[in-house]
Parts: C-alpha cells; structure tokens; sequence
C-alpha cells in the first residue's frame, strides 16, 4: 500500500524545466518562502515539492536548503537539461548521473588546474571528489525507464529514440561552449554530460543524509549550444521530466525508504 509520507522534493534551474514537471502534477497549491516560489502537489498520487532554483550553484544550493527546511521532503531530484560531452549521447537522450563533480572548484597551479574536494562542515572532513548517488533510486531509475515511451525526435532527415543511459554528470558555474574545453572536462573527469547546479544539490544532500537522484537529457553538444535552443530546451526537459514522473509513481511502491529510516 502508498505511504502518504513519502514526499519527494524536484528541483529545476529554468521555468521551462519546471513546467515540464508541473505539467505533470495535479491538486497544485503554491507556497512562498522568503519570497521564493515552491509548488506543492501530487504526481502519480505522490505528494512533491517543486521549485525553480534559477542557475549556478549558489542559487541551488539555496533553494535546495530552504526546501530541506521547509517542506522536509524524504528524497531529492534534480532534473532539467545538460550538456553533452561524451560523442556517444545526441540531443534529447537522457543521463542519470551514477555520480557527480565539481569541474571548477579548486585550485591553479604552475602545472594547470588542480580539482580539490569539497568540505564538510557538518562532519569537519572533506567529501569526496566525486559524490556517488544513491543506488537504489538509480536502479529504480533504471527499471521505469525501459518501460516508459519516449517519444521519437525528428532532426532533419533523421528520426531516433531517445537513450536513456547511467553517467557521470559534472558542475560549475561557466557555460560551457568551446570544443577545446568540453574536450578537456570529458577526459579530466571521465564525464558525460556538465551543468551548472547539479553537484551543488548533491553536495547539500550528501551533507544532510538526504537521498538523492540527478535526471537530465542532453539539450547540446559540441559547439552547436545555440541551434535552436529554444526547441531544444524544450523537448529535452520534457524528455527529463518523464523519467523523474515515472520515478516518484514508483517510489513509494518499491520500499526505498530515507536515508534516516533506511
């Protein structure tokens, strides 16, 4: 039987992102916290908390806080759209994050950049370079997708399903457009994909014992972040959205419990 105390918190950094998710709820009531908009509702009969973090890290970080604090939500999402690194992904294709960096925090050197972990303030300790994502929202993940129908997305003369594969999905607060840099990050951190907020909610759920799951689809690659972006932004927030829909109707079914219950 559905736990009605499970609530899952999404969090998005662009108003698109968000209506994708929205789109997707119903009996919605909205909810200002120093003056920030939160969006409470149910998806797939499971109550949600959603908000626009805006972009960069600090801001999600924040917003990521305020709904920890607010609305006591037993998992986080993060959801929206990436850039690609890894030649294999096309638009619209769809990565949940195995794990996630920081790709500009640390420190320049004679020799180059040098990455450094982030620090714990709760515990006095680093965390790690890398934060792994939780497993079992992973798999769960996993298993809904192949299941659900994404829709086909025409490009010119080609047509193609979109991917939904694991990755590993790095942050910073630079938009990345230079082929030369994304290059340089994919090796470096063995990436997939790069955004601008999604190690910064990790980091805050990682620090507070709070399980999480990161979803994003690919809205560019290369050097190509202006074609069509606004087409683009779209479908692949959609494509993103119906992953994490598929997530919260399965979570209360599939006995993953919070972290501080597990």
């Amino acid at each position: 039987m559905k736990s009605p105390e499970v609530a899952v918190g999404i969090l998005a950094a662009m108003q698109a992102e968000v209506e994708a998710v929205t789109a997707r709820m119903v009996d919605k009531a909205e909810h200002s916290v120093r003056g920030l908009s939160f969006t409470t509702g149910l998806i797939e009969g499971n109550p949600c908390i959603v908000a626009c973090t805006g972009v960069g890290k600090v801001n999600a970080a924040m917003i990521t806080t305020l709904m920890l604090e607010h609305f006591e939500p037993q998992f986080i999402i993060c959801t929206g759209i990436a850039g690609g690194l890894n030649s294999h992904l096309s638009r619209g294709d769809i990565i949940i994050a195995e794990k996630v960096a920081h790709h500009d925090y640390g420190e320049f050197t004679p020799e180059g950049f040098e990455s450094w972990e982030t620090w714990n303030p709760i515990r006095d300790e680093p965390n790690p370079l890398f934060i792994v994502l939780d497993g079992e929202l992973l798999s769960l993940a996993e298993r809904v997708s192949g299941r659900l129908e994404i829709p086909r997305i025409s490009n010119g003369d080609n047509s193609q399903v979109p991917k939904v594969s694991r990755g590993v999905i790095i942050t910073g607060d630079t938009f990345c457009t230079a082929l030369d840099k994304r290059l340089e990050l994919a090796q470096r951190f063995e990436a997939d994909a790069v955004d601008m907020e999604g190690a910064s909610v990790a980091q805050v759920c990682w620090q507070m014992g709070i399980r999480t799951l990161r979803i994003r689809s690919i809205s560019d690659v290369d050097e190509e972040v202006d074609q069509d972006w606004d087409c683009w932004l779209k479908i692949a927030s959609n494509n993103a959205a119906t992953v994490v829909a598929a997530v919260v109707g399965k979570i209360a079914f599939e006995s993953i419990r919070p972290a501080n219950t597990a």
